[in-house]
């Protein structure tokens, strides 16, 4: 929610005086013209009329003047971060702080032409301390950030002589993520859930001495108590429950300019993007520590290939996640170099590989489809969904001899991915439990896909 005056309050009568309309200078030319016959002509009554005329746009001008300083406006917008296609709804309240009451009022707020038509209402008089509420929905079907505001100002007086035109200074964002679907729990490794079998430690199954107690809280069943810490610390003291070792997924989006073609919500490009965010909705859910990685090399939530962890943790991870798929573009990378390097560097953890990896590729050449290829080794599980520019309506870039997409399937197939390829129109939903299905007969079987 924004508040605040409007923008350009401290100027002079000089710039109210600019806001005089057609009428008010017809009304100030045919005073000044009225006087000056009536001096010329030595008519008194005339001379009324004329400084009526003349001093009656004058009059409006200082009210306005002195009563712009007085109104006070605000903006709600909720709820601030939606996914495309969906509604926001944004709330204009008006405020009249001054004695005395308003004239017509305009309001006009400044939106993207992505957003809708810009929103304009008129209000009637305001009473002394009263206030107006109205309110307009915005809706994009194209993910990004999007400012909302300045809201613009129109005050008039009742006889329609002068306009004057404030802005706020304030303004809101309006962030659009992309769209995600609801994903059926499937098996992708050899855990059942981002806790997996045999991944639990309970450090109140320790001996005496290796216990890791801790103070007292309320609620704390008493039968976790422990009684030599108690003793020795003087208060009570319990021992602390169990903690779960969550399991890692990393969500690897190729971002690269040569490697999609195309624009627009239906592209290649827009359809990756969506179901990264499906995956990373869904295993959050499931109880993953979960980063999204970019060709780039960038991780989010944490720098260095950071995880999310906990509970309030992963809620904003969640939001920083879809936060930066909300405005994520195409990058000038050529290779996946950055993104293997990423793997590479210990972004599992834990000896042995362990983790989900999950890739979003577009074209690949040979040389990119054998780098995809060694990020398996460090993944207990991975699973690839390949676009073709060539399914999906567009041509690779100049120079880049992409070879079939059946061909980098069978390379990644070989290293050990559950690789899938992705044609235009696909439900990112039937994908991932076709993957599960994948994923689970070749690891009962212990041959391919």
């Amino acid at each position: 929610m924004s508040a605040g005056a409007p923008r350009g309050a401290g100027g002079g009568l000089r710039t109210s005086l600019s806001g005089l309309t057609t009428r008010g200078r017809s009304f100030l030319a045919a005073g000044v013209a009225a006087a000056a016959c009536a001096y010329v002509l030595g008519q008194g009554e005339l001379l009324r009329v004329g400084l009526l005329l003349a001093v009656l746009p004058l009059i409006c001008v200082y009210a306005l003047h002195r009563t712009r300083h007085r109104v006070s406006g605000s903006r709600r917008l909720t709820p601030g971060r939606v996914p495309a296609g969906a509604e926001a709804r944004v709330q204009l309240r008006m405020d009249n702080t001054s004695r005395l009451p308003t004239g017509l009022l305009m309001l006009q707020d400044r939106v993207p032409y992505v957003l809708g038509p810009r929103p304009r209402f008129v209000l009637d008089r305001v009473e002394p301390g009263g206030r107006r509420e109205v309110s307009y929905r915005v809706r994009s079907d194209l993910r990004g950030r999007y400012p909302l505001g300045p809201l613009q100002l129109r005050l008039t007086d009742p006889f329609g002589l002068v306009e004057l035109t404030r802005s706020f200074s304030t303004y809101d964002t309006l962030t659009v993520i992309p769209r995600t679907e609801p994903l059926p729990p499937v098996r992708l490794t050899g855990e059942s859930s981002g806790y997996g079998d045999g991944s639990r430690r309970s450090l109140a199954l320790a001996g005496d001495d290796d216990v890791i107690p801790r103070t007292y809280r309320r609620g704390d069943d008493l039968r976790r108590v422990h009684w030599r810490s108690t003793a020795r610390y003087g208060e009570l003291m319990v021992r602390r429950e169990e903690q779960p070792q969550r399991s890692r997924a990393t969500v690897l989006l190729d971002t690269r300019q040569i490697a999609f073609d195309g624009a627009g919500p239906d592209s290649a490009f827009e359809w990756a993007v969506s179901g990264a965010a499906s995956a990373l909705v869904h295993l959050l859910e499931q109880g993953f520590s979960v980063r999204l990685l970019t060709d780039t090399g960038d991780s989010v939530p944490g720098e260095g290939g950071g995880f999310s962890s906990g509970r309030d943790e992963s809620a904003e991870a969640a939001g920083l996640m879809m936060d930066t798929l909300a405005v994520v573009g195409h990058s000038d990378g050529a290779g996946l170099s950055r993104a293997y390097d990423a793997v590479r560097g210990g972004g599992f953890g834990g000896s042995g590989g362990e983790g989900l990896l999950i890739a979003f590729f577009g074209d690949l050449d040979d040389v990119q489809t054998e780098l995809a290829a060694r990020m398996r080794q460090r993944a207990s599980g991975a699973v690839a969904f390949v676009l073709d520019c060539a399914t999906w309506g567009g041509q690779p870039a100049p120079g880049q001899a992409v070879p079939p997409v059946e061909e980098r399937l069978r390379r990644l197939r070989d290293a050990g991915w559950t690789a899938l390829a992705a044609p235009p129109g696909v439900a990112f939903a039937e994908l991932w439990r076709h993957a599960g299905t994948t994923a689970f007969t070749t690891g009962t079987s212990g041959g391919r896909a």
